[in-house]
């Protein structure tokens, strides 16, 4: 059976997902997650999740009084590519992320990350697909303080 030019075989239109990006970047600003969802809501899309990375008051046992976040100078172009390999790869209508650097103190957004899907599991999937794939691979260094006074860096291979 063929398909005609313009629709499916029943004659009805063909939807290619958008895979669209709306935003990359790493930013010194503070990261609003719900402005991200709403970035990335669709007509098309039966799911919008989100995930909020924040700054935590302990690591490994020890108590933590904020974080400094240091960003090689190609780390936009790497979440930029990073973003859009995410919405290749996947069933995803858009996407939004954000990396924030800087110093934070406990409870602010390190990174936030929006994906809106047709489906809850294509947009589950894909918001966890995006994150480990900015955890794995963008050049941004962590730098915790300690309350006693010590500090400790993160991700410095």
């Amino acid at each position: 059976m063929t398909t005609p030019a313009h629709g499916t075989p029943d004659g009805g239109p063909v939807r290619v997902p958008a895979r669209l990006v709306v935003r990359a970047e790493v930013t010194e600003t503070a990261i609003d997650p719900a402005r991200h969802a709403v970035e990335v809501d669709r007509p098309q899309a039966g799911a919008v999740v989100t995930f909020s990375g924040v700054v935590r008051d302990h690591d490994g046992g020890r108590s933590v009084e904020r974080i400094a976040y240091i960003a090689h100078p190609d780390a936009a172009d790497v979440l930029s590519r990073i973003a859009q390999d995410v919405a290749a790869r996947t069933e995803v209508e858009a996407l939004a992320v954000s990396h924030r650097v800087g110093e934070l103190g406990i409870g602010e957004c390190a990174l936030a990350v929006a994906v809106s899907a047709a489906h809850r599991a294509e947009a589950f999937a894909a918001a966890a697909l995006l994150v480990d794939e900015v955890k794995r691979l963008l050049p941004v260094w962590k730098r915790q303080v300690f309350t006693d006074g010590t500090d400790e860096w993160v991700g410095c291979a």
